[in-house]
């Protein structure tokens, strides 16, 4: 019997959560009967990767298929789950394992993007000379990772009409969002959006509200606007649905990212994610993707330049 595990990346925030649980809740209806389903989290909540696999075999499962909720493929795809999934194949001998891909770029991602941007009012269809969005990502310290935001940055400036769509991270690398906000401005945006690219709420969505009313008070001549996270979109559930089939039959890369960790294991040793305790706080923010063993979010002072779309 196969069983999906479904990772979520967990969040100090029960609500975010909360609303991972309830999102995989409603997808099981349109599922295939056949599967097992289960829910983990990587960090702050339970159950973790390794009592998630054991859920899955006390149900009865010869072939766990992992299926990671996380929109790009960084540290936490390549080295922590993996990593996991290597313990489980030796707590588990006689199982099967399977590895989906993260979401990563794809297309029907800008679906989503565009619905969240009408819903505050943002015409799709018109030109917009005076209005520039801010992609706003996690960040993080792989490389590949942040650069996707820069592609799908593109790709939505490609599928609209509006003169500039920016990018920012929340954290860890540049540039980050006052940065952002910054460059909109200079070139010369009336009105900005910002546009989370997160998929459930969290510790930094909170943030990033704060952060809006900010800008409001700062720039008074400006009007600024936040868009509402992926959060239970019906796209999300067919690309995760899609991974889901892929990683079934055999056509995901996760299978080229267990062989890539098993040579880094041998490169480096074992790639452990130190799990933070789901009711344990700390006093440092750990709500975003760690792209090494332990990537907190630290800010730097470099000097970056900026650089962006613009039509």
């Amino acid at each position: 019997m196969k069983a999906v595990l479904f990772v979520g990346h967990g969040s100090r925030l029960a609500s975010g959560n909360e609303e991972v649980l309830h999102f995989i809740k409603n997808m099981i209806p349109a599922m295939d009967d056949g599967f097992l389903v289960e829910t983990c989290f990587l960090e702050f909540a339970a159950p973790n990767i390794s009592k998630g696999i054991d859920n899955c075999v006390k149900r009865g499962a010869t072939e766990v298929i992992v299926i990671p909720i996380i929109l790009l493929h960084a540290g936490h795809s390549k080295l922590h789950i993996p990593a996991e999934i290597e313990d489980g194949k030796t707590k588990y001998p006689e199982v099967k394992f399977t590895y989906g891909q993260t979401i990563g770029v794809h297309h029907d991602v800008l679906t989503i993007l565009t619905d969240r941007l009408e819903e505050v009012g943002f015409d799709t269809s018109s030109k917009q000379p005076e209005t520039a969005i801010l992609l706003i990502g996690r960040g993080g310290s792989d490389a590949d990772a942040n650069s996707d935001i820069y592609k799908i940055s593109r790709l939505l400036w490609e599928k609209l009409n509006v003169k500039w769509v920016e990018s920012a991270f929340m954290g860890v690398t540049e540039p980050h969002v006052d940065e952002g906000i910054d460059r909109c401005i200079r070139l010369g945006a009336k009105k900005i959006v910002m546009l989370p690219y997160f998929l459930f709420t969290g510790v930094l969505m909170e943030r990033m509200e704060d952060m809006l009313k900010g800008y409001q008070e700062q720039y008074r001549d400006r009007e600024f606007i936040l868009a509402k996270y992926f959060g239970y979109h019906p796209t999300l559930q067919n690309i995760l649905q899609e991974r889901v089939i892929e990683a079934s039959e055999g056509r995901s890369s996760g299978v080229r990212d267990l062989e890539n960790y098993r040579k880094h294991v041998e490169e480096h040793g074992h790639a452990h994610h130190h799990h933070h305790d789901y009711d344990h706080d700390h006093d440092h923010d750990h709500d975003h993707d760690h792209d090494h063993d332990h990537d907190h979010d630290h800010d730097h002072d470099h000097d970056e330049q900026v650089v962006g779309t613009s039509k």
